[in-house]
């Protein structure tokens, strides 16, 4: 069980993202999968992002979580999928879940969207796949 974000870094996890409108819509979902590579209490968990580029030239993109650690749960044995199929993921020690809320309606105007996120403190129901 992982009690400081400091515990974290190295790990690996698949991460589930859901992502609702201002009236709590779901607008899609996401998985991404990755090691994390730092962890700050004020700038998050920095996820280097998996990838099937075995390029020694190709950095892995970053993606940072918020520093809730309450939807951290330990993965099952298995192999894990993105979501768009292209990056597998053998055994990874977490699965993390976050909901994600438009803070109001979007306009075509190219105003900033403002998000809230909230940690999934359920479980997440996920099968390996092969």
């Amino acid at each position: 069980m992982i009690t400081t974000i400091a515990q974290t870094v190295g790990k690996t996890c698949v991460v589930g993202l859901s992502y609702f409108d201002h009236q709590a819509n779901l607008l899609k979902q996401t998985t991404l999968a990755g090691t994390v590579i730092e962890a700050d209490t004020k700038t998050g968990i920095t996820l280097a992002l998996a990838n099937n580029d075995t390029s020694a030239t190709t950095q892995a993109a970053h993606f940072i979580l918020p520093t809730a650690l309450s939807c951290w749960f330990t993965a099952p044995k298995g192999d894990f999928h993105t979501s768009d199929k292209q990056v597998k993921i053998s055994d990874p020690d977490y699965f993390v879940t976050w909901d994600i809320f438009q803070t109001k309606p979007s306009s075509n105007d190219g105003e900033h969207q403002w998000w809230q996120w909230f940690p999934r403190n359920t479980p997440p129901q996920i099968n390996a796949q092969s």
